[in-house]
């Protein structure tokens, strides 16, 4: 085929057909994507472990499993092992015999084939399932500089920007073809010029910024440009745990709310402490966020139930999922709330999730049986992939994830406003 990037000459005999049909049609699919894109050549995938989004086995995704057993009938499967996005599915978590219907019947009536398919492809583990794969307990960890072939959006710019290895916001099955390869497009974040600022963010709040509100701000703002973020070291203080997990949040609010893939914090993120204001673009633009901007974000959001005044049904915590250290402090803030509201149990139902290693981890803090006391539910499963049905969609159910908001039916609430509601607090004892 004729392209237009430069092609090392393993790659062009990959691509000529030295290892197969197809490991060539794989190739072709990569170098074609890099030419949509300007890219100049292929470059090696350099982490240890590869990401996948798409984990769902839905009904409709039949072109998916067939493609998946070519590359198994022709003795291929992925250079590197790989985590998959959260399970679609979960006995745990409330839903009605329809919505249980609905879910085994008709939408993810393939999901034990497909997970027989991940695992002969190079699935890390079993219980590999996790939108947050770079956690510590799931042990899918890049190095600063790792060229990647990951997707999904949270996990893409999180490695870019906390972690600063480099990828590029890959679409789904073209995360596996890069992994399959070896190799990936050499364009938009993978180069130093890609990571460079458009936007300057001032953080001007008279406190700590809601970290899915600020980066829903910032996300609506840029859009897909990079930015550069100051004022916000004020409150993180160091790249530590809290900071991590900050910054988690924060990332796929800017990710789904807009579509950006690296952000850089000034005197926090890898680059920027590296590099500083060096990143800056010379007409970078100047975006303020005070507390006024921040409450014309939150009142800009429409609600879509059918009543507005509905009480909520169902609260889901956990998209991305939940970090060790944020299911401890809720833990506590739950306790604390009922304490203040008089109750034994939350007063709608309640569902934490986070990475199965990650609740494992949990088990053994042994904060997760006083969680359990409290009647909020622990699970593994994809908020998202629970709401995107018809059934879903018509139920009230809030939650503090500007992503799910994004994506699905599901009302945002602050931290505060979450723990009022689902602890029975009213007004102004949520602290």
């Amino acid at each position: 085929m004729e392209h237009r990037m430069m092609l090392t000459e393993e790659q062009e005999a990959i691509l000529s057909g030295s290892k197969g049909e197809t490991m060539a049609r794989v190739m072709e699919t990569l170098v074609r994507y890099g030419d949509l894109f300007g890219a100049d050549k292929m470059v090696p995938v350099t982490s240890e472990y590869n990401h996948l989004v798409t984990s769902f086995g839905l009904k409709a995704l039949g072109p998916v499993y067939e493609l998946m057993e070519r590359i198994l009938a022709a003795g291929e499967k992925s250079s590197q092992p790989f985590s998959a996005d959260p399970r679609p599915l979960d006995k745990n978590v409330p839903a009605g015999l329809l919505q249980k219907l609905v879910f085994n019947k008709f939408m993810y009536t393939r999901q034990d084939y497909y997970e027989r398919q991940l695992r002969e492809l190079g699935l890390m583990n079993n219980d590999a399932f996790t939108c947050t794969c770079y956690m510590k307990e799931v042990g899918n960890t890049p190095k600063k500089g790792d060229i990647l072939s990951w997707s999904e959006s949270s996990a893409v710019v999180y490695a870019n920007s906390v972690i600063g290895a480099r990828c590029n916001r890959n679409s789904g099955i073209i995360d596996l073809m890069g992994s399959i390869v070896g190799y990936v497009p050499h364009f938009g974040f993978l180069c130093d010029e890609g990571r460079r600022a458009k936007w300057i963010i001032e953080i001007k709040t008279t406190k700590k910024p809601e970290a899915q509100l600020l980066g829903s701000a910032v996300g609506m703002k840029v859009m897909e440009d990079v930015p550069y973020i100051v004022g916000l070291d004020k409150w993180l203080g160091t790249l530590d745990e809290d900071a991590k997990t900050y910054l988690k949040d924060f990332g796929a609010a800017t990710a789904s709310n807009g579509a950006v893939g690296l952000y850089h914090v000034e005197n926090i993120t890898p680059e920027a402490v590296e590099l500083g204001r060096s990143l800056i673009e010379p007409d970078a633009k100047v975006y303020v966020i005070d507390d006024a901007e921040l409450k014309r974000v939150y009142d800009s959001y429409p609600v879509i139930w059918k009543n507005k005044n509905a009480k909520p049904k169902l609260c889901f915590m956990g998209c991305p999922h939940m970090s060790l250290n944020q299911l401890i402090h809720w833990t506590e803030r739950v306790e604390d709330g009922l304490k203040k509201s008089g109750k034994q149990k939350v007063v709608i139902p309640t569902v934490f999730t986070a990475a199965p290693a990650v609740l494992r981890a949990f088990e053994e803090s042994g904060y997760a049986e006083r969680l359990k006391k409290t009647g909020v539910i622990t699970s593994y499963i994809c908020p998202l992939m629970y709401m995107n049905n018809p059934l879903s969609e018509k139920m009230p159910v809030i939650t503090s994830s500007n992503k799910l908001r994004t994506y699905t039916s599901a009302r945002y609430y602050t931290d505060d406003e979450i723990l009022a509601e689902i602890t029975g607090m009213t007004g102004g004892e949520n602290s």
